[in-house]
């Protein structure tokens, strides 16, 4: 009976493990086949608001659909758009007529981004209210100073002009080695006048008329915030239960680079495929999907969440933790994969971050792990999305394989994914989500919070700027503990827009700011609070 007994165990284990071998296989190839085309290059490197983006997001829903995973809300879709902010442009509006002759736009003349608007503002050669700025000799003062910001000496010089009563500011000058031109991404505040460039023409910057002419000149501005739509993919496993447990990877990529994130040195225009960042955990959330609309965790629903603008600052997740329509008090947690595909085989090193935002996460993750060497981060925060749910006070976990030398550059190709390696970390997510299925909610810690990006900075104030800001200055989201920022008083909502003598208009220029500092001196810092200007003294 014993032998019979054995026999039986012994072909029930083999059994098992053939499925076993089975479903990996199958979860393998369909990895391969999710993360091929994604990082193909007819997406074109899936940038947020582009074609290629659509071409993914279409794909991530019909896997959706597929799986029997159905939209969050019922009969509505599963694409979520939001705006993400592109800078400005110059509308269609815009026109000029200079002493009678029509200006063409960009070979003639342009406003400058900060420019005020205005319509149909009229003036001759004879108004006291017009003044052209020379930059001629500035220009050639400064040709090798490379401090020299002529933004800068115009905002002051236009500021001026408006306190004496002056309504429109022209820029012009002699054909210098200086080329000017409209920058879509300046975030100086907008002046209280107009202010636009002359292109020079042959060695005249404008058509001058005779002392005395009556002929008109006519000028209207119109800038306008550009926009362009980016659009999640959510889908939803409805299990009937109190609370809900969201599963998140962003889909979008670098495109070509035009967004001036990438680190590729080279100058061909190339497609960056991100099949690692995040090809990777956009598949690895496809598959665990797919396994939770058939395993036996039933005791919480599942949101399942590809997210995009993440390479623009957090964009997508962003906006659906503040526009998901579900109570997030119902959330139990949140676990991101982002870079899960390049597990290197000797080391075995995955980085699991927000482990200190729940205690629970000590009873469940260990260090001395057989298959990975894990290396755990409490820090609910990072360059990645579960920041965004974080922010809300939601227990999160960060998966991450490690950056590479092909990371946001071209090579970053399907051909050098780790498949058996990701889909060993799919196994060990699938553990934590089936031993959470038996225990209650989970609590939430509060951890340090750390930068968003790489950085080498001397000094830190201890704030999350809020990288969907399109205004002038850093907009604080978020205020570490027993850091420099919360011993000076900065709270989360202030915006940041000098720190000692140095002023800044954006998330880089604060950062140079910043490194123009060491440990230990004292400064102060100015912002806006509200429609208050307050000076906090500071000390790094």
């Amino acid at each position: 009976m014993k032998y019979i007994l054995a026999v039986i165990l012994l072909v029930s284990q083999n059994l098992f493990a053939q499925q076993t071998s089975t479903t990996d296989k199958k979860t393998a190839a369909a990895l391969k086949e999710t993360i091929n085309y994604l990082s193909d290059d007819r997406l074109e490197g899936r940038r947020t608001g582009s074609a290629g983006e659509k071409l993914a997001y279409t794909y991530i829903e019909k896997k959706f659909r597929s799986a029997g995973i159905k939209p969050l809300k019922p009969r509505i879709t599963y694409i979520q758009p939001f705006d993400v902010n592109d800078g400005k442009e110059i509308g269609k509006q815009t026109s000029f007529l200079l002493n009678g002759s029509p200006q063409e736009l960009n070979r003639h003349y342009f406003p400058f981004p900060w420019s005020a608007n205005i319509s149909n503002f009229k003036f001759t050669e004879e108004s006291t209210n017009v003044e052209y700025y020379d930059l001629t000799a500035l220009l050639a003062e400064n040709e090798n100073n490379p401090h020299f910001d002529y933004t800068e000496n115009i905002i002051a010089y236009a500021k001026q002009a408006a306190g004496r009563g002056i309504k429109l500011v022209i820029v012009k000058h002699f054909p210098t080695a200086k080329n000017f031109s409209f920058d879509p991404k300046d975030k100086n505040a907008t002046l209280s006048i107009p202010v636009i460039y002359m292109f020079p023409r042959d060695r005249v910057p404008y058509q001058q008329l005779p002392p005395g002419a009556k002929t008109g000149s006519e000028l209207t501005v119109a800038i306008a915030e550009k926009k362009r739509i980016g659009h999640n993919v959510i889908g939803y496993i409805d299990n009937k239960a109190p609370h809900t447990i969201i599963l998140g990877a962003h889909y979008d990529h670098l495109g070509y680079g035009e967004d001036h994130n990438s680190l590729y040195a080279g100058k061909d225009r190339m497609i960056h495929n991100g099949a690692d960042d995040n090809a990777s955990g956009t598949a690895a959330l496809i598959e665990l999907g797919k396994w939770l609309k058939i395993s036996r965790n039933k005791n919480y629903n599942y949101i399942l969440a590809a997210f995009s603008g993440e390479e623009l600052g957090l964009y997508g997740s962003k906006y659906f933790s503040e526009n998901s329509g579900i109570d997030l008090n119902k959330v139990n947690y949140m676990i991101n994969m982002d870079m899960v595909g390049r597990l290197n085989e000797t080391t075995k090193g995955l980085t699991i971050g927000g482990f200190g935002t729940s205690p629970t996460w000590g009873q469940l993750i260990s260090n001395n792990d057989p298959y990975f060497k894990i290396n755990t981060d409490s820090s609910g925060t990072g360059p990645s999305d579960h920041t965004s749910f974080y922010r809300k006070g939601i227990p999160v976990l960060f998966f991450f394989t490690g950056s590479h030398s092909d990371y946001h550059k071209p090579g970053d190709d399907a051909d050098k994914i780790n498949y058996a390696g990701e889909l060993q970390i799919i196994r060990y997510i699938q553990n934590i989500i089936s031993k959470t299925d038996k225990m209650n909610k989970l609590s939430f810690t509060k951890t340090r919070e750390v930068a968003m990006g790489k950085s080498s900075f001397k000094v830190s104030l201890g704030i999350m700027p809020d990288y969907t800001y399109n205004g002038s200055g850093v907009l604080v989201d978020g205020v570490s503990d027993a850091r420099p920022a919360q011993k000076a008083g900065i709270k989360t909502g202030d915006v940041l827009f000098q720190i000692g003598e140095h002023k800044f208009n954006d998330v880089r220029s604060y950062m140079d700011a910043l490194n123009k500092f060491n440990k230990g001196e004292s400064t102060e810092v100015k912002l806006k609070r509200g429609k208050e200007d307050l000076t906090l003294p500071v000390t790094f």
